[in-house]
């Protein structure tokens, strides 16, 4: 690990405080970034964790190897503290998206928690997990399910390419969040493909969630948005806000944010960049658009 990690603008107690003081606002949505595609979601005293890495099990796995996972910033908080948890979903089975080390004590500590994931995925999460066969809740792209305060949409993503099981259905997902008036696009890990702008606009999007570290052959993994696309398509789906994430997290699979503050102040997008750790709320958007 590098001699200093970044400081999280919050973690341990200051965060859970802030968490806390979060709570007394229940007209607006709140999020904090918790690194790499990590999102705590609070509404009305609701709280969702959008695909959490909160351990160091990639670090470990990889010391040594010609691909370390050499970490760069804090971890915000230990999965067993957020035990206030409602529901918790998966993207896909990649570990900084689905962390045995992150959900096995995020559901011994939120005993009626509910787990989200894609519906193809589920024996391979069953295991990695140690689950019940039937404890998931699956979902497919066009599907949706309702628990704590939240609707959350199945929606297709591209990590390269659009790939499905032997059934047709959808290994990789993003989501669309309903709370209450806010709508939140997640898109998890995805690139460009056909039709993603058509099937985002039929959303009025508040906050869109977006991957920025690009696809560079010779890191060796899956690709994602690049900066200037992920700032382009919040603008052509017309989110109020988009807030860029997956970088900062490993040395070999980073990019600084900068080509996507550029794109953003160029294409007249509303963005904001947060930390780990940093709260971001809705009340900076003024009144939800009508539904």
């Amino acid at each position: 690990m590098p001699a200093t990690l970044k400081p999280a603008f919050l973690k341990d107690d200051d965060f859970l405080a802030d968490v806390a003081a979060a709570r007394d606002d229940t007209d607006n949505l709140h999020l904090w970034w918790l690194g790499q595609s990590g999102f705590l979601l609070q509404w009305q005293n609701h709280h969702l964790l959008l695909d959490p890495y909160l351990s160091d099990a990639l670090t470990e796995k990889y010391a040594g190897t010609d691909k370390p996972h050499v970490r760069l910033t804090e971890r915000v908080i230990a999965p067993e503290r957020l035990d206030f948890i409602d529901v918790v979903v998966s993207s896909h089975n990649h570990t900084d998206h689905l962390d045995g080390e992150t959900l096995i004590p995020l559901i011994r500590a939120n005993p009626k928690i509910e787990l989200v994931i894609p519906e193809a995925n589920r024996q391979f999460v069953v295991d990695r997990l140690k689950l019940m066969i039937e404890f998931p809740r699956g979902l497919d792209a066009g599907q949706c399910h309702t628990f704590g305060g939240f609707s959350i949409h199945g929606f297709p993503a591209a990590h390269n390419v659009v790939e499905r099981d032997e059934w047709g259905r959808h290994k990789y997902l993003g989501y669309i969040i309903e709370a209450g008036p806010w709508i939140v696009y997640h898109a998890g890990d995805t690139k460009l493909f056909d039709e993603i702008e058509n099937k985002l606009e039929q959303w009025p999007i508040d906050v869109a969630l977006l991957p920025i570290n690009g696809d560079l052959a010779e890191r060796g993994v899956a690709g994602n948005l690049s900066g200037i696309e992920a700032a382009k398509l919040a603008r052509e789906v017309r989110a109020r806000m988009a807030i860029p994430c997956h970088f900062d997290m490993f040395e070999f699979n980073t990019v600084a944010p900068t080509e996507f503050i550029v794109a953003c102040k160029e294409l007249g997008q509303p963005y904001q960049v947060l930390r780990n750790g940093q709260r971001w709320s809705t009340s900076q958007l003024g009144p939800p658009r009508s539904k």
